[in-house]
């Protein structure tokens, strides 16, 4: 095996895990989404979540698209933000 091929495979190992990570976060965000949701979501994280979706679908990022570091952190990013805007009990302002 050469050394072009095995650059290629390990590129294509590292796209497949960062696109795998990438799909888990997505996820994890509509769940936290749809649990907020259901105990009375504000207007304002609504825009966070879908501005998050339509960034890791749309084509057009900072990073090409084999390279999902930049998808992962507008997602980590939201996912923090709505985690935040989480109703808690009295006196704190949002559950970790």
């Amino acid at each position: 095996m050469d050394s072009t091929t095995l650059l290629l495979i390990v590129a294509a190992v590292v796209a497949a895990g960062l696109l795998a990570g990438a799909v888990a976060l997505l996820v994890r965000l509509v769940r936290t989404r749809r649990a907020l949701l259901r105990a009375g979501l504000p207007t304002g994280p609504r825009w966070v979540f879908w501005g998050a979706v339509a960034y890791l679908l749309l084509p057009a990022d900072l990073l090409p698209d084999p390279v999902y570091l930049d998808d992962i952190g507008v997602l980590l990013l939201a996912l923090r933000s709505l985690r935040a805007a989480r109703p808690g009990p009295p006196g704190t302002p949002g559950l970790p």
